[in-house]
């Protein structure tokens, strides 16, 4: 595996396969994970009214620079990888950066259509900040400027087409060795999945491995097809970056 300390972000928005790929870095002996660590404090600053929102908020601290400490400070459990789920909307307008400089900032990306319907099935969507392709644009930019350097960019369709291709094009470019181990884990929760885990993680939990992915002929509904509209040129712009 490795025996340097490296420090992943991952940054997504909501309805991806973020919390499976997490399972897969998970399921690396060499490897911690954290998730979403800035969740509480996002809700606490914005009144989001989130399922299991009073939970989440005792669940984790609130604080802008406790959190960055945390995700700074010593990688768990004496491992040498530290991959960060976090969710671009989470961090956008809310503090410093400039600790990102010691992470190797990665950026999943699904089209819109997908993520508006999923997201839709689960709860409205008030707004298009809700779905995070603005906050991905935003932060990737920012990132792009704080670093001189241009972020990874994946594809959860890539990922479910092809994982065993994609994951290793992953590893390589976080200068990590790929492990076969990301491609299937036990079912199940995990100690380290949020305490929103009930209300969003009902169909991971179920998985050992990355479903294949299937095209969707799934119209979006038509309250939401402006958004759709608005959040196409993000998905475009950072799809000319990806693996």
């Amino acid at each position: 595996m490795t025996d340097k300390e490296v420090r992943i972000a991952m940054w997504s928005g909501p309805r991806n396969i973020s919390t499976a790929l997490m399972r897969a870095f998970e399921n690396r002996p060499d490897t911690a994970v954290i998730d979403e660590p800035f969740y509480a404090h996002y809700l606490y600053r914005t009144g989001a009214d989130h399922p299991g929102r009073d939970e989440v908020i005792k669940s984790q601290s609130t604080n802008w620079h406790t959190i960055v400490e945390l995700i700074t400070g010593p990688i768990p459990h004496e491992r040498f990888i530290w991959y960060q789920k976090h969710m671009v909307h989470h961090v956008v307008d809310a503090g410093d950066l400039d600790w990102i400089t010691g992470f190797r900032n990665c950026f999943l990306v699904r089209h819109p259509a997908e993520v508006i319907n999923s997201y839709s099935r689960q709860n409205p969507i008030r707004e298009i900040r809700d779905l995070g392709f603005i906050q991905q644009v935003e932060l990737f930019n920012m990132i792009m400027e704080i670093t001189e350097a241009v972020p990874i960019v994946v594809d959860s369709k890539d990922i479910l087409t092809n994982p065993d291709k994609y994951l290793q094009l992953l590893c390589d470019r976080l200068g990590i060795v790929y492990s076969k181990q990301m491609l299937a884990w036990p079912a199940g929760s995990r100690d380290t999945d949020g305490v929103w885990a009930p209300f969003w993680y009902q169909n991971v939990e179920k998985s050992t491995g990355f479903i294949a992915y299937r095209k969707k002929n799934e119209p979006v509904p038509a309250e939401y097809r402006s958004f759709l509209g608005q959040c196409m040129p993000c998905y475009e712009y950072l799809s000319g970056f990806k693996l």
